[in-house]
């Protein structure tokens, strides 16, 4: 997979996932399909970063699938 230029996207490398219900934030340089991340751009429920840490302290989770570790 790759960085996305769509949406709110700029080729950043994480993604949060602004959905109330998912509140999470991806690595787009080791993205799974289970991700889901152009749904989340069509949903238009996508917030870029370009660090890790900035997304955690906006209180966002790590995507168990690509990132995985410890949340917050």
């Amino acid at each position: 997979m790759a960085r996305r230029h769509s949406g709110h996207m700029n080729g950043e490398r994480y993604l949060a996932n602004t959905s109330p219900s998912k509140r999470e934030v991806h690595d787009l340089d080791n993205e799974k399909t289970t991700c889901q991340i152009d749904e989340i751009i069509k949903a238009g429920h996508d917030k870029p970063y370009n660090s890790l840490e900035i997304a955690k302290r906006d209180g966002f989770d790590n995507c168990a699938y690509c990132i995985g570790g410890s949340t917050r």
